[in-house]
């Protein structure tokens, strides 16, 4: 059997709240020393609830550390799993296989838009992080957009990140914005295809719902843009 595909207990470290229903978990795998990956990839969890299997996939949101990963999960109240991960406490187990995925970053890299709704911020998180610690030479721009102003996930981290590295531009608009939200309104093709202009040598990275990623990928194969440019992974 593949390494990737042999499942581990691993032990919930850590779980707190980062938005309303929105929960930042850290993990970690007493049977590995290290556990590496590529951000951008995924771990699948099962557990057995109510009688049968249940097998969900989430993105990794953090980059490879020992035998820890993160995870960055929104609650689906009459979900099969979520509720359940939700009800973990620190010493839970639960049963991962990984990694997987093909979400990663082109190799050789370019410049670089990425775009994400919601918890599709999580494989950019590691991303940024591993690119930005190697990478001055290229470009990168981060669009995320969210519905509401209290869940742009991480938003201090990457306003901290674009502070500290010239090559990344930040950019995050909410569609319901509270009375006191003084930064961007609208949905996020407001704000992404402008940054690109009459650019085409940009690599799109898109991570959301399904409606967001096909319109973006849709507008994008309408400029022009060849399909080995933009690269996605829808959540729904």
């Amino acid at each position: 059997m593949l390494a990737h595909q042999i499942p581990h207990r691993v032990r919930m470290v850590d779980t707190y709240e980062i938005a309303p229903e929105v929960r930042h978990m850290v993990f970690e795998i007493p049977d590995m020393e290290r556990f590496d990956f590529i951000p951008g990839q995924f771990v699948s969890l099962s557990e057995p609830l109510n009688g049968r299997k249940i097998t969900r996939a989430y993105s990794i949101a953090s980059v490879p550390r020992s035998n820890q990963f993160d995870l960055c999960l929104n609650l689906v109240h009459n979900g099969a799993f979520t509720p359940h991960l939700f009800e973990m406490k620190p010493g839970d187990t639960i049963e991962m296989k990984g990694p997987h995925g093909a979400f990663v970053m082109k190799n050789p890299l370019g410049h670089s838009i990425f775009v994400a709704t919601g918890t599709g911020i999580a494989p950019f998180r590691p991303m940024l992080q591993d690119v930005l610690s190697r990478d001055k030479e290229h470009q990168f721009i981060l669009v995320f957009g969210v519905r509401y102003d209290h869940s742009v996930l991480y938003k201090e981290e990457f306003e901290e990140m674009a502070s500290r590295h010239p090559n990344l531009k930040f950019l995050c608009t909410v569609t319901r914005p509270g009375p006191d939200w003084k930064g961007n309104a609208g949905r996020i093709q407001q704000y992404l295809f402008p940054e690109i202009g009459e650019r085409r040598d940009f690599d799109v990275y898109i991570c959301g719902l399904k409606e967001m990623v096909n319109d973006v990928r849709d507008r994008l194969k309408e400029l022009g843009f060849d399909k080995k440019q933009v690269i996605y992974e829808r959540y729904d």
